[in-house]
């Protein structure tokens, strides 16, 4: 039994997380990265929500446990009027962002990793630079994922039962 309280503990966030709002160029990006993603190892969940009250748009955790964020921009100003990314550092091992073919890639950070995408896959045009999570930490993220990916499988055969969580 642990004698402290486990900061990533708490699932009031799990429900509304079931609605799925990608939509248009984000929903686009978001197949060809979860393809990619999944054909390199990685089981993904879309809008996944975290505990800092923030919601990646793609998170992935791979065969070895590695946990990977993707950040979806959708055009130069969907990019220039969102500022949260660097707070989705503390949740995964390597941050991306993915865009589509068109967008001006120098836009974007170079202290973060890079995926071109369309809605039939993606390529990793730049590797995210790995920033492990500690043990703690990503053993509380493994189980809001595991937990998360349940719930939403569950809500596919039971959809009233999401609201026992």
């Amino acid at each position: 039994m642990h004698s402290l309280p486990d900061p990533e503990a708490g699932f009031d966030d799990i429900a509304p997380a079931i609605r799925i709002s990608l939509s248009g160029v984000a929903a686009t990006i978001a197949r060809g990265v979860c393809r990619h993603l999944r054909d390199a190892g990685y089981g993904c969940l879309l809008e996944t929500p975290l505990r800092s009250g923030r919601r990646a748009d793609v998170m992935a955790v791979g065969r070895a446990g590695e946990i990977v964020i993707v950040e979806i921009k959708s055009g130069p100003q969907d990019f220039r009027t969102d500022r949260k990314w660097p707070e989705y550092r503390a949740f995964c091992d390597r941050l991306y962002f993915a865009v589509d073919r068109g967008f001006p890639q120098e836009m974007i950070p170079a202290d973060v990793g890079l995926i071109a995408a369309d809605g039939y896959g993606a390529a990793v045009l730049r590797e995210a630079p790995v920033h492990s999570l500690s043990g703690a930490r990503r053993k509380a993220v493994t189980i809001r994922f595991a937990r998360l990916a349940a719930a939403r499988l569950q809500a596919t055969a039971d959809p009233p039962s999401i609201a026992v969580l």
